[in-house]
């Protein structure tokens, strides 16, 4: 892969996604904060100094910024500390009515919710959008692999494989044929297997298991060790109504299945390898991008899915740090002391840039990068 190649792949299409997710979340905060009354002063897209930017006539500073990592809204009202004397400063009525800190818990707990929950719509939109237009990409019943000493191999299915029928019933996709072999633990099949331009008849038992079935309880089940080709594809449009229930589908089991995996992680079921910070981000980007736009697509939902559930996280310096406080403050009746909020986001900081160096440390065990640098001194 050439220089060009490489920076557009990796560098180009990672900032693309990460500019859009930035924006989409940000702009989530902006909308209902307008909604609610307050002033926008600053809508950033990155960190640092501003590379180039306008003011628009309401007296909101749009700008990009050199660190493409974040983004923020800064919002009239947050932290307004006399830097003299640390006593809050005086505002006029017409200062505070644009204030979000004057602004009741609804309102604030509401502006500070919606950029998560703008994430989850955004996702919800996409993946409705490629179910509508793209199509729902549904596995052919051709094999991908025959695991070894599996029902499969000792029957004699081969890579390539393509099975037309079990005990003479049509079989079109993947899932078809996975029901089918799940229903019949220990009972001998008959397979129909188009090889080449040859017809073939094999026989195999799917043998006994336990796992969960189509329904997800866990049963007995037959296994048969076989697995799809991912690239034998057929995309399968959805109608509005549908598309818009796969959308929601799709981002609930993606929330779900990562909730799950955090859970796993703290109750030591499962290790924090695959953990992934920016270079893992781009360097997936660049491999999606490879594969077309519509896989940047894709990814740029999963990724707005985790935006979204790890900004809800109880922890300060996060929106969900910032609900959590105030929670505090609806139970309490009134806010915590500026003294605990001020401790509470420094650990959140700690916290928040202890993550980034793991991940970033994750990152490069991942690309290789440490053993390179190991082996540069033996």
């Amino acid at each position: 892969m050439g220089f060009f190649d490489f920076t557009w792949y990796f560098i180009v299409v990672f900032l693309f996604v990460l500019t859009v997710l930035v924006y989409v979340h940000e702009w989530g905060h902006y909308w209902v904060a307008k909604r609610n009354g307050v002033r926008i002063e600053v809508f950033s897209i990155g960190f640092g100094p501003e590379l180039f930017g306008w003011t628009n006539a309401v007296g909101t500073r749009w700008k990009i910024s050199a660190i493409p990592l974040g983004g923020y809204v800064k919002m009239f009202g947050e932290n307004m500390d006399d830097d003299e004397t640390g006593q809050p400063v005086s505002l006029t009525p017409e200062e505070k009515a644009v204030s979000f800190n004057h602004k009741t818990l609804r309102q604030r707990a509401a502006i500070v919710f919606a950029g998560p929950a703008v994430n989850f719509i955004f996702a919800i939109f996409i993946f409705a959008g490629l179910a509508m237009f793209q199509g729902l990409p549904i596995s052919l019943a051709v094999i991908g692999e025959v695991l070894p000493n599996s029902a499969a191999s000792q029957a004699g299915m081969m890579k390539n494989d393509k099975i037309i029928a079990v005990d003479n019933k049509e079989i079109i996709n993947f899932s078809e044929l996975r029901s089918t072999i799940l229903r019949a633990p220990g009972q001998k099949l008959n397979f129909q297997i188009e090889r080449g331009d040859k017809i073939l008849m094999l026989s195999a038992t799917p043998r006994l298991a336990e796992g969960r079935n189509d329904e997800g309880i866990i049963t007995k089940i037959g296994l048969l060790g076989i697995r799809p080709d991912m690239e034998q594809l057929i995309f399968e449009r959805q109608n509005p109504a549908m598309a818009v229930w796969v959308g929601i589908d799709r981002t609930y089991t993606l929330t779900k299945n990562i909730l799950v995996y955090v859970g796993d992680m703290i109750t030591g079921n499962r290790t924090a390898e695959d953990l992934g910070g920016p270079i893992r981000i781009a360097q997936i980007s660049g491999e999606m991008a490879q594969k077309g736009f519509v896989y940047v697509i894709l990814l740029m939902a999963m990724l707005s899915v985790n935006l979204g559930l790890i900004n809800l996280f109880p922890i300060p310096m996060l929106d969900g740090g910032h609900l959590a406080f105030y929670a505090v403050e609806a139970i309490r009746g009134k806010p915590l002391d500026p003294k605990i909020q001020e401790y509470g986001l420094r650990f959140g900081l700690v916290l928040v840039l202890s993550l980034v160096v793991f991940v970033t440390w994750n990152d490069l065990v991942h690309i290789r990068v440490i053993e390179f640098i190991k082996n540069l001194f033996v």
